[in-house]
């Protein structure tokens, strides 16, 4: 059904020109094209511009790139289509209560220009509601977690948001996973609320200071801050680059990562997604057991920290969401989307006569 035959050359992105919903912390997208980076009467940047062109490099290597049909074979030999490979991707769950992960951006949702217009369909919104019936399902997400809820608008998944550092349960009369645990506590964790207000406070400089580059964005994510240069010339990366760490000088409590187009700014804390993973099989009672088999897939690299997770447990699979072949820890792949939403169709009939009934039921009924 899904062919692998070859990537195509460049990634489609879609763009939607919508307002930004009132109430929502986002610069003006996109800015005016005339917006050039002319600000002359700013004050003269002082930047450690040691190494630049190692820094440009990882920022071009978030985007796609090209790639040949001899890294695509390879590439896909070393993490196969999850669906083309469904029955032997989860043939080590036979047994085992499957717990699901799953990333917002480029995974549920196309990626688009305009981060206000990453709205999952329809269709994917049923696969997903069907999923949650039969597993504990999880979206663990750079946004925050309100602004995540507000896309997905489903009240029975667990919600970790500002890259896990925001974690909220369903409601109890919502989740149909509590008898996991023996609990009917509903999950809620926070890291780094000391941060709040920093976060806020660089938010607002660097949005004065973005105006100046045509294209760029600030996002506020609450307990982190997204940078989005994906509508950036490619000549002015470096330029946003350099306007973010100038203000980073002035707050070594906060860290600077690359994501998919896009500089996240976060708490120097030992939180991340993976850690999120483990907070959350630990609050559904699967810490340390055998019997438990997690599912993440994610596309970006903050995504990475959750793969390796899993590699380090020895149990579940990371799948990575991508049309290019990427460095990454997870054993398996989709395309899109699209995709994903097939796989997890295919997740749901392992409950009715699809094909893991072949593989004799491969789930314990721990859940309902």
């Amino acid at each position: 059904m899904t062919k692998h035959a070859g990537f195509p050359t460049d990634e489609a992105v879609t763009a939607v020109a919508a307002p930004a919903p009132v109430g929502l912390h986002f610069t003006p997208f996109p800015p005016p094209k005339a917006a050039a980076r002319d600000c002359k009467n700013l004050p003269p940047l002082h930047v450690d511009l040691a190494a630049p062109a190692a820094r440009f490099e990882s920022m071009k290597a978030s985007s796609p790139r090209r790639a040949s049909d001899a890294e695509l074979g390879d590439w896909m030999e070393m993490h196969p289509s999850a669906l083309a490979a469904f029955e032997a991707a989860l043939g080590a769950a036979k047994g085992k209560q499957i717990v699901m992960f799953l990333d917002y951006d480029g995974t549920l949702s196309p990626i688009v220009e305009d981060p206000d217009s990453a709205v999952m369909s329809e269709e994917m919104r049923d696969a997903v509601r069907r999923v949650a019936e039969h597993f504990p399902t999880a979206i663990v997400s750079g946004r925050g977690r309100d602004k995540v809820f507000n896309f997905v608008k489903l009240n029975e998944l667990y919600y970790a948001g500002s890259h896990g550092m925001d974690i909220q349960g369903p409601a109890k009369q919502s989740n149909k996973h509590f008898q996991a645990n023996g609990e009917e506590e509903v999950v809620h964790y926070q890291a780094g609320s000391e941060f709040l207000p920093v976060i806020e406070e660089v938010y607002r400089t660097l949005t004065a200071k973005m105006e100046c580059i045509a294209g760029a964005k600030v996002e506020h994510n609450k307990y982190c801050l997204s940078v989005h240069f994906r509508c950036v010339q490619e000549e002015e990366w470096n330029a946003v680059d350099e306007e973010v760490r100038s203000v980073l000088k002035e707050y070594p409590d906060l860290t600077l990562t690359n994501g998919r187009m896009v500089l996240e700014i976060r708490p120097s804390i030992k939180w991340d997604k993976g850690k999120a993973l483990e907070f959350l099989l630990k609050s559904l009672g699967y810490a340390g057991r055998s019997d438990v088999f997690p599912i993440y897939i994610g596309d970006d690299r903050t995504d990475e920290d959750a793969f390796k997770v899993l590699r380090g447990m020895g149990r579940g699979i990371g799948i990575l969401v991508s049309k290019f072949p990427k460095e990454t820890a997870a054993s398996y792949s989709l395309r899109d989307p699209a995709e994903v939403k097939e796989f997890l169709c295919k997740m749901v009939k392992i409950k009715g006569d699809g094909p893991v009934k072949q593989m004799n039921d491969l789930v314990v009924h721990v859940d309902h």
